[in-house]
């Protein structure tokens, strides 16, 4: 099986790669593509499994959007085929129509999915973040200056408690096939290896053990405590 992570020079924030790591452990199996932005997708051969993009800057935004443009149709047609793609923070931007700052100025995105961005940089949310993925339950965190409007995508996750794609909607992040982009941040395979699990399941693992299972599992269900009590403050 082949992973691709696109631009890891430039996506690489709040520990998102660290879900690279954590599936390359797991599975070892599996060649680990690590494309930069000067070099074509290896996605385009038609041949990688998973496809990888990370946390960046506002302005690793601007340039991994350059970078895709050209190459929406065969994105499109990846995600239509059924291609596994695992997209973290605000990576999930670049595939949406475009995303709209305080001045009213847009960057233009993929547009992929019709949803658009509202930033506001004078207004950081961060948050913890419990949901549901189907019957399993999804815990991490968010810290972001933008959310997403619109219902031109379903959602990945269903939010139980924090935001969804914003603050008044329960749908969070995009799902599409086998497209998956949250919002929620940093080492989201770790936090959660029962939706890990259920991703080796697509690569055609599902009955290999994850690396550090059973100490991956008991983290989990001590932060699912810890997030499912209501006194649990969510903001911060």
């Amino acid at each position: 099986m082949k992973i691709e992570v696109l631009y890891p020079e430039a996506c690489y924030l709040y520990g998102d790669l660290m879900n690279i790591e954590y599936l390359r452990r797991s599975l070892p199996q599996a060649e680990i593509i690590r494309t930069p932005l000067r070099a074509p997708p290896a996605f385009l051969n038609g041949d990688v499994d998973l496809v990888c993009l990370c946390s960046m800057t506002e302005r690793a935004q601007e340039l991994v959007t350059a970078a895709l443009r050209p190459h929406t149709k065969q994105i499109k047609a990846l995600i239509d085929g059924g291609t596994i793609f695992l997209v973290t923070g605000n990576a999930l931007e670049v595939f949406i129509r475009y995303i709209e700052n305080e001045d009213g100025s847009r960057m233009e995105a993929l547009g992929l999915f019709d949803l658009i961005a509202k930033r506001r940089m004078a207004d950081r949310y961060n948050s913890l973040y419990l949901g549901k993925f189907g019957e399993i339950d999804i815990v991490g965190f968010k810290s972001q200056f933008t959310h997403t409007y619109g219902d031109g995508a379903a959602g990945l996750f269903e939010t139980v408690r924090g935001a969804g794609r914003n603050p008044g909607v329960k749908p969070e992040g995009i799902r599409k096939n086998n497209f998956m982009a949250t919002y929620v941040l940093g080492p989201l395979l770790i936090l959660n290896p029962p939706f890990t699990r259920h991703i080796a399941g697509l690569l055609g693992a599902p009955e290999r053990p994850l690396a550090f299972e059973a100490a991956a599992m008991d983290s989990y269900l001590l932060r699912l405590k810890e997030f499912s009590d209501p006194r649990r403050g969510f903001d911060y």
